[in-house]
């Protein structure tokens, strides 16, 4: 219990927001189900992956980052997107903090 004291945080605290931060993400659902998440946002973003949750298959191509105007396509295979499947949207803008958006069909 000594050894306490001496842990750190791995990383300093960030500050709060003053105000709400915008999904910089867009939907283009023209070619279902073939989807692209366009960045629509000022900032290149990093880490950026898509995953699913539900009963479907999840195609794509994800670069790691993606600059502002640029796109991340995923194609989606399942019986019923509208009822079982999620898509889960992750990505660190320029500050360092996570941020995870769900897309429903």
């Amino acid at each position: 219990m000594r050894d306490r004291r001496n842990l750190r945080s791995p990383r300093p605290a960030l500050p709060l927001r003053r105000f709400a931060y915008r999904v910089p993400w867009s939907v283009d659902r023209s070619t279902a189900p073939h989807y692209r998440l366009v960045n629509t946002g000022g900032d290149v973003l990093t880490g950026v992956s898509v995953s699913v949750a539900g009963h479907s298959e999840l195609r794509m191509s994800a670069p790691t980052s993606v600059s502002p105007g640029e796109w991340v396509r995923a194609s989606l295979s399942g019986s019923d997107l509208a009822r079982d499947t999620i898509l889960v949207v992750r990505w660190f803008p320029p500050d360092g903090r996570e941020y995870l958006w769900q897309v429903s069909f």
